[in-house]
């Protein structure tokens, strides 16, 4: 069975990027536009990843994590942050959130396959 992604990003051409190269790998893919949308997602089945964007309306990707962190069930679902931010400032803040990893946009589908593939085993 193959693992379940969520990938979360208010741009509809990156999710459509992100799920080319996921999909492409073998996964399956289920997407959200922010991170409310995400968090509402959550409720109808679990996910073996988030990969999201950091900056978007409503719910932000840092504030996403912690909201995931918050609850038993999602408490240790994999996040990784794909995000155009590269300073250490935000990258900390993430780690603090509870972030797993932190991928700068643009990405090459080998590098992102490639820290799935580390994350989930």
């Amino acid at each position: 069975m193959s693992k379940r992604i969520m990938i979360v990003d208010d741009s509809e051409s990156m999710r459509m990027m992100v799920a080319f190269t996921l999909t492409g790998g073998g996964y399956e893919v289920v997407e959200a536009s922010d991170g409310r949308g995400a968090l509402e997602q959550l409720k109808d089945g679990p996910v073996d990843m988030i990969i999201t964007d950091v900056n978007m309306p409503h719910l932000n990707g840092i504030e996403l994590v912690r909201k995931v962190r918050e609850h038993e069930e999602s408490r240790f679902i994999p996040i990784l942050l794909l995000t155009t931010e590269s300073n250490e400032s935000k990258k900390k803040e993430g780690r603090e959130a509870g972030a797993t990893g932190w991928i700068v946009k643009p990405f090459r589908s080998e590098q992102l396959l490639g820290a799935v593939r580390k994350v989930l085993g």
